[in-house]
């Protein structure tokens, strides 16, 4: 199992419908990479002023990224495709 260290957050996309509202299929390759998934493991905080401050997402809450967050580093571990990225770049918690 990876641990990601600090707040560093490991995210397995979810991936989107390829059909447009009318219908029309979007091929794979014109199709952006979502920018939602599935929070698989996080680390353990940042230090700030000697305290741990705890991380606001936990495994399995569903969450909204940036697209072009400038921490996401797309990572492949055991066959699957994650991205780990700074809990920062993590816009919100989908509930």
């Amino acid at each position: 199992m990876f641990k990601p260290l600090n707040n560093y957050v490991l995210i397995q996309r979810i991936e989107e419908e390829n059909k447009t509202a009318g219908g029309i299929i979007i091929p794979d390759t014109a199709k952006e990479k979502p920018s939602r998934g599935r929070v698989i493991a996080v680390g353990d905080g940042i230090f700030d002023h000697g305290a741990r401050v705890p991380m606001t997402v936990k495994p399995n809450d569903t969450v909204l990224f940036a697209k072009w967050a400038s921490s996401a580093n797309e990572v492949k571990i055991d066959g699957n495709e994650y991205v780990l990225i700074k809990e920062s770049d993590i816009l919100g918690i989908i509930e």
